[in-house]
């Protein structure tokens, strides 16, 4: 059963190489859109150099509400495919609030505060995305590791999964 699930998977992936384009460096390099998970919100992305982004991030989160994120990817061609590229960085996180997480509805949760205290971490952020060559959406998936670092010292995890358009 395995064997056949990975042979199904290859040829889907190989099926849709024709759908899917690296479009970094042909003039679409800003994109915006919506991301949902840790952060729930807005998300903006602009490729420095075809294989380098940086991206915002502005929404809801248990880190705080607002919460605003900056992150530098790197893309590296894992799949040896045009169809999706893995990204992995570092990146700033501010907290303003109280939190209201996707993933913690409690105030026992982590990072939450009651007072309007301004919160400061770091991350480092793991993701894949697909980029259609013949729209201008990007889809993607994220998952990370965010270090709280005032005004307590803690450890949360984001996940999220959005779209982006590139105009």
């Amino acid at each position: 059963m395995r064997k056949f699930l990975i042979i199904v998977t290859t040829i889907i992936v190989a099926g849709c190489n024709n759908l899917f384009s690296q479009r970094v460096g042909s003039g679409d390099n800003l994109g915006f859109g919506i991301i949902l998970g840790e952060p729930t919100g807005l998300t903006l992305k602009y490729y420095t150099e075809p294989r380098e982004a940086l991206v915002f991030n502005l929404g809801a989160s248990y880190f705080g509400s607002p919460r605003l994120s900056a992150d530098y990817f790197w893309h590296f061609d894992a799949f040896n495919s045009d169809v999706a590229a893995i990204y992995a960085g570092p990146g700033v996180v501010f907290g303003f609030g109280e939190g209201r997480g996707f993933w913690y509805k409690d105030k026992g949760g982590v990072f939450f505060r009651d007072d309007n205290e301004f919160g400061l971490g770091v991350r480092g952020m793991f993701g894949i995305n697909l980029l259609l060559r013949r729209t201008p959406l990007e889809f993607f998936v994220e998952l990370g590791v965010l270090l709280g670092l005032a005004p307590d010292f803690g450890s949360g995890v984001d996940a999220a999964l959005g779209m982006r358009f590139y105009p």
